[in-house]
């Protein structure tokens, strides 16, 4: 008997609580006819919204894999992960669109170019305006200008610039330092190199973390503008949005205390930074929530 050929793609998406995009979502991915072979592995983090029941209905040919809890993001992409069978895995997220021939394309860029070991593709705003999703390293001073109060007192700050690569058109292929995990295509040598994702980035940085050790590895990064894949941003996170804050940060002192913490003192300090960056978004976030029960009593 013939053996079966491998499957080029495995689609691995992780959601919680986003019915209706995930359904979006995997219309996009099943809607053209590809080329290349495909599966689509779902991990479902414990969501509220039916979005079980919505798969089970429209989407029976998925491999759905249910948690009773949340168990973010990075371990939910593991799960997936090990239950893939394809010579590449695309971690995706789940308010994403993919437009006709992307995985195509994902699939053939990704032959021409064996010595990368980790693709993104342009990543796209809903209104059509250009993301930045391939980025060089986090730094200090990017962390500490970037969306805090110290990003209006010096706009347009160089570290901010240079960390974004926002000075630079995005139009061309180029080996960059971390692409975005939204849309992140994964050679399979490289997952048997170094691993799987770091599960203790319950969300946030576990990207990063993983390009880092591509490149500790000797992989190459790459970041490709074709195909053009559309993400709304954050409509997991919106349901939370002061866990969202704390974990985000919780997993920027992780990443800074594993590659780019110096001598013993700096972590200390750092983490200081770290928690007064969240603390600072925590109050912005309730007084917005506070301003806008107001208005509409202030109007009558």
């Amino acid at each position: 008997m013939t053996p079966r050929p491998p499957t080029d793609v495995s689609v691995c998406i992780v959601s919680w609580n986003v019915r209706d995009d995930l359904l979006a979502c995997l219309n996009s991915i099943y809607g053209p006819e590809s080329r290349v072979s495909f599966e689509v592995i779902i991990v479902d983090n414990a969501s509220t919204d039916d979005t079980v029941a919505a798969i089970k209905q429209h989407y029976p040919i998925v491999k759905l894999i249910t948690n009773e809890e949340n168990r973010g993001f990075a371990a939910g992409c593991n799960q997936g992960i090990q239950q893939a069978g394809g010579r590449y895995i695309l971690l995706l997220n789940p308010d994403t669109i993919v437009p006709l021939n992307a995985l195509d394309e994902l699939v053939s860029f990704a032959d021409e170019h064996p010595q990368a070991g980790i693709i993104g593709p342009q990543l796209l705003y809903p209104d059509g305006r250009l993301q930045y999703s391939c980025r060089h390293f986090p730094t200090v001073a990017a962390a500490l200008f970037r969306h805090t109060f110290l990003s209006r007192l010096v706009p347009g700050a160089r570290s901010v610039t240079d960390y974004l690569m926002s000075n630079w058109d995005h139009n061309e292929t180029r080996a960059v330092d971390w692409v975005s995990g939204a849309c992140m295509l994964l050679r399979r040598e490289l997952i048997e190199d170094i691993g799987l994702l770091d599960d203790q980035f319950f969300w946030g940085s576990e990207d990063v973390d993983y390009c880092w050790r591509a490149h500790q590895a000797g992989w190459q990064i790459l970041y490709t503008p074709q195909p053009q894949v559309i993400h709304a941003v954050g409509h997991s996170s919106n349901k939370a949005v002061i866990p969202t804050i704390i974990n985000f940060h919780r997993s920027m002192y992780r990443l800074y205390s594993k590659h780019l913490a110096g001598w013993f003192g700096s972590r200390w300090l750092v983490g200081i930074g770290i928690w007064l960056r969240a603390a600072l978004l925590i109050g912005h976030t309730l007084l917005q929530r506070i301003f806008s029960t107001r208005r509409p009593h202030q109007r009558r």
